[in-house]
């Protein structure tokens, strides 16, 4: 209604009563000239009805009724009469005229114009039916022959239709005729509202007209008298308006010719500094290109001797060595690997400026990530010879999901910078659960040191790019002042938060609060106290070490007795009642002399037969000492703690005794981890020559395993069977791995079991499908060919247990052969090689391959020509597969060729005929051995 104008609102106001009023007034009108028209035709039809009572009447008294057919057909010519009929009392017909008549079964009540002659009035759609019933008075009688009647017997009945056509135009008549006298009569009105609305809006529009050309600047406009006095006043305050502005706009010249010089010469000096700043905004994107290649130079420089570092440390794993050796070793791989990573993620600094930075989400264990962190900054601490522990209370769910690389980036970071800024005393990192609910937890995370500390002003200026707290020349510490920056924008991305509390010579905390989804795929899968009631000798000097060790052995159900020395230590287990003492954990010291002490107290112990030991040493322990300890009684594991080096040494060394209280708690896992033949292994592969290859591998570890040949299969023997790992094929027929992978987790969730490890098996992979694979719900992922080596790798890493190498011969594994060379249609000594230098195993993998590969190739055919990509894929992905484990180097390229371009969606045709070539190039080359 706001936007409808007046002279629309006047019109309506007039309008809408008048038209009311009007349709009223024609609506009562014809109603009531509609009921009179009603009327007159049962009128008309009761009076016809009647004026040929007595002629029907008398002719039926004859018995000769032909005598009223002339004037029944007379009768057809008065008004709206449509038809009449003569019928017997039986009402049978005797004589009609008119057409037939239609069917009225809508009986009318009597009008007094018919009260008292049994007149029936019938009325239909159409017409209506007026029934008369004809009987012999007492006059009519007399005057008859007939002498078988009695007075006002009923001798017939007479019939009259009448049409509704005449009155139903008639009607019609009526409603026009009103309809237009009341739309005539809302034209007159709108053309008198109209006409007087325009002497009202006429003067508005003159106004209108004039405020619009005062604000175009014509302020010498003026209106005259407009004869109304409200008008007349609005007129008046418009002139006087345009007065006041045109005397300001002189006043508003003149301060705007005075600012406008003003004006100018600031835009020269604009000017002037514009020019400087767009040297300085060159000068600065100059500086940030040389930066980025100086970035990605260093980049190059600095992964490429790692790669070495990585790549040697790799195979210098597979050579013998002691397991003082293989702990250094695996310390410098994981070092050189996390060094790698933290390069990769400093040169992304630009991408976290430009808010470009993603996060994954990966389900992650939070203490392996904390114990990674501190192993592979242990070594500069222990050189310092500082303390460094971490402390996760017991409330803190280990299950976690996100971005596992990045939390243990930042945690690098933090505690990087504490021990290069603490020179005595302990670095701690102490993680405690603030919040909780059913899918998320609320950590805080402290890393505190016993360092120099910062004043005021150098913690606000900690977390500004390239900044460091001591810039001098004769600063003590290096590096490029971006950690912590990096650090505080991780944690932010994270949507967490970050603080410092510190005082100079007091030490720093940093602390960092962050928001985490649970996940019960990466749970905790160590046992619950499965050594419980053993007893446990402690001597550790170090108070944090002390505390941690002691939340460690508590987890496991050891009872732990404290020592101060090892004089008491050993006049314990001299003495009786140190005959309950299983085993006796003692810390190395930190000088050559107490570590001296040490080793010769642990071999005192090894040689008088009264405990088992292990021995806690720093990193830089000297090697020589700790090698003459007897590893069948003695251990060493260095500081800070790794809780599942320590359970594994635990089950090592306590077996005997640990086997009872160890089944008591967890039955599976205990057995699992003291008895090899108890690791019980699920191997899903549609492919029998792959599940045949790695069931083979398996059963010579000394495992147990049980196949599947499908998903479906596979999620049917889960409903029987617990088992310690599962080894899953990615692409099947019917429900593939990740298929089989989702249900299985959705079915353990609901069961609330434990989650199963889960292992992916796949011939080939793009970039992107490990991430799909683990977000799946898979734990890990292995390409295949598979060796007995990445097998054993992946059950240490899942289930816990070390399963040592057997006596099969091994082969020296072979250089990949290089793309641009053809490779060869068959080589028995690759398939030796991929079968473990079992020859036999060889032979039954390639027969194996022969028997499927003319079905295989028909089906390869009929799908490529029918465009069955889907097909083509799952059957190419299954030869490839085949191929792996046999020495068919040329089928296997184009298998991996072929399934790249499938996986790609990109054409494939010359892929699919070179495959079907060399399909036939190996048929042929085996029908001539």
């Amino acid at each position: 209604m706001n936007e409808i104008g007046i002279k629309a609102r006047l019109l309506l106001m007039t309008l809408i009563p008048a038209g009311i009023l009007a349709t009223a007034v024609g609506a009562y009108f014809s109603w009531q000239h509609l009921g009179d028209l009603q009327q007159q035709l049962l009128e008309r039809g009761q009076l016809t009805a009647e004026h040929l009572q007595r002629p029907a009447t008398e002719a039926l008294l004859a018995g000769q009724p032909e005598r009223l057919r002339s004037a029944l057909a007379s009768t057809l010519n008065y008004q709206d009469v449509r038809a009449v009929t003569l019928y017997d009392a039986d009402h049978h017909p005797l004589e009609h005229s008119g057409p037939q008549m239609f069917i009225a079964d809508q009986p009318v009540p009597e009008t007094p114009l018919a009260a008292g002659t049994g007149l029936q009035i019938r009325s239909g759609e159409r017409s209506t039916r007026f029934v008369l019933p004809l009987q012999a008075s007492p006059e009519l009688l007399s005057d008859s022959t007939r002498t078988d009647l009695e007075p006002d017997a009923l001798i017939g009945w007479l019939e009259v239709e009448l049409s509704h056509g005449n009155t139903q135009l008639r009607t019609y008549q009526t409603l026009l005729s009103t309809l237009v006298l009341v739309l005539l009569g809302l034209l007159i009105t709108s053309l008198m509202v109209s006409t007087m609305g325009r002497r009202i809006l006429e003067p508005i529009a003159d106004i209108n007209q004039a405020i619009a050309r005062i604000s175009r600047g014509q302020l010498d406009v003026r209106l005259p008298k407009q004869g109304a006095r409200e008008l007349d006043d609005l007129v008046e305050g418009i002139n006087t308006m345009a007065q006041a502005l045109q005397s300001a706009q002189g006043e508003l010249q003149q301060n705007v010719e005075q600012a406008t010089e003003d004006l100018r010469q600031t835009l020269e000096t604009i000017e002037v500094q514009n020019i400087e700043l767009d040297m300085a905004r060159k000068a600065a994107q100059e500086a940030s290109r040389i930066k980025s290649e100086f970035l990605a130079n260093m980049s190059h420089e600095l992964r490429t001797p790692l790669n070495g570092i990585i790549g040697f440390s790799n195979l210098l794993q597979r050579t013998e060595m002691t397991t003082r050796q293989s702990e250094y070793l695996d310390t410098i791989s994981k070092s050189a690997s996390n060094l790698l990573a933290i390069i990769n993620e400093i040169l992304d600094f630009s991408k976290i400026e430009a808010g470009k930075l993603t996060l994954e989400s990966m389900p992650f264990n939070l203490r392996d990530q904390i114990e990674e962190a501190l192993t592979m900054l242990a070594p500069a601490a222990h050189q310092k010879q500082i303390e460094l522990v971490s402390l996760i209370y017991s409330d803190v769910p280990l299950g976690l999901k996100g971005d596992a690389l990045r939390l243990k980036q930042i945690l690098s970071n933090l505690l990087s910078n504490a021990i290069k800024f603490t020179h005595v005393g302990s670095v701690c990192l102490r993680v405690m659960l603030e919040e909780e609910n059913d899918s998320e937890a609320t950590l805080r995370i402290s890393v505190s040191d016993t360092g120099v500390g910062l004043s005021e002003a150098q913690q606000k200026s900690l977390f500004r790019a390239f900044s460091q707290v001591d810039n001098s020349l004769t600063r003590q510490t290096g590096g490029t002042g971006l950690g912590l920056v990096i650090t505080k924008r991780l944690v932010e991305e994270m949507q967490g938060d970050i603080g410092l509390n510190s005082r100079p010579g007091e030490g720093s905390e940093f602390w960092l609060t962050i928001t985490l989804n649970k996940s019960s795929q990466a749970s905790d899968d160590l046992p619950v106290r499965p050594f419980s009631g053993i007893e446990v000798a402690v001597y550790e000097p170090f108070d944090l070490t002390r505390q941690a060790l002691l939340h460690s052995l508590e987890g496991l159900g050891l009872q732990a007795r404290l020592y101060a020395s090892l004089s008491e230590l050993d006049s314990d287990l001299n003495a009786a009642r140190g005959q309950t003492i299983a085993l006796a954990l003692i810390s190395s010291g930190n000088n050559d002399s107490e570590w001296t002490e040490s080793v010769q107290a642990a071999q005192r112990w090894a040689a008088a037969g009264q405990c088992q030991s292990i021995l806690l040493v720093d990193t830089v322990a000297q090697p020589d000492l700790l090698d003459q300890l007897p590893p069948a009684h003695c251990a060493v594991l260095s500081r800070p703690l790794c809780l599942r080096k320590l359970y594994r040494t635990l089950t090592r060394l306590l077996s005997p005794r640990a086997g009872v209280a160890a089944e008591s708690s967890t039955p599976l896992l205990s057995e699992r981890r003291s008895n090899p033949d108890s690791v019980s292994i699920l191997c899903v592969d549609d492919n029998p020559a792959n599940l045949k290859l790695v069931e083979t591998f398996l059963q010579e570890m000394g495992t147990r395993v049980r196949t599947a040949t499908s998903g479906e299969n596979a999620l049917d023997i889960l409903d029987e069977q617990r088992f310690d790992l599962i080894f899953m094929d990615v692409q099947m027929p019917g429900m593939d791995g990740r298929q089989t992978t989702e249900e299985l987790r959705i079915r353990e969730e609901i069961s609330q079991q434990s989650a199963t490890p889960v292992v992916a098996l796949t011939a080939h992979a793009l970039a992107d499908e490990r991430r799909k694979l683990l977000k799946c719900g898979m734990n890990d992922y292995l390409s295949k060919p598979i060796s007995p080596e990445q097998l054993r790798d992946s059950i240490l890493k899942w289930t816990g247990h070390d399963l040592s190498p057997g006596a099969a011969p091994t082969l020296e594994e072979q250089p990949e052969q290089p793309a641009d060379s053809e490779p060869r249609i068959l080589d028995h000594d690759e398939g030796l090689r991929l079968a473990a230098g079992k020859a036999d195993l060889a032979q039954e993998m390639l027969d194996m391959l022969m028997q499927s590969l003319p079905g295989d190739r028909e089906q390869i055919e009929q799908s490529y020509r029918a465009g069955n990509t889907d097909a083509l894929l799952e059957t190419v992905h299954r030869l490839h597969g085949a191929t792996r484990y046999c020495g068919v180097p040329e089928l296997r390229r184009r298998c991996l060729q072929a399934e790249t371009r499938l996986k790609e969606k990109a054409p494939c045709g010359e892929e699919i005929e070179r495959l079907l070539e060399a399909v036939d190039r190996l048929q042929g080359s085996l029908s001539v051995l």
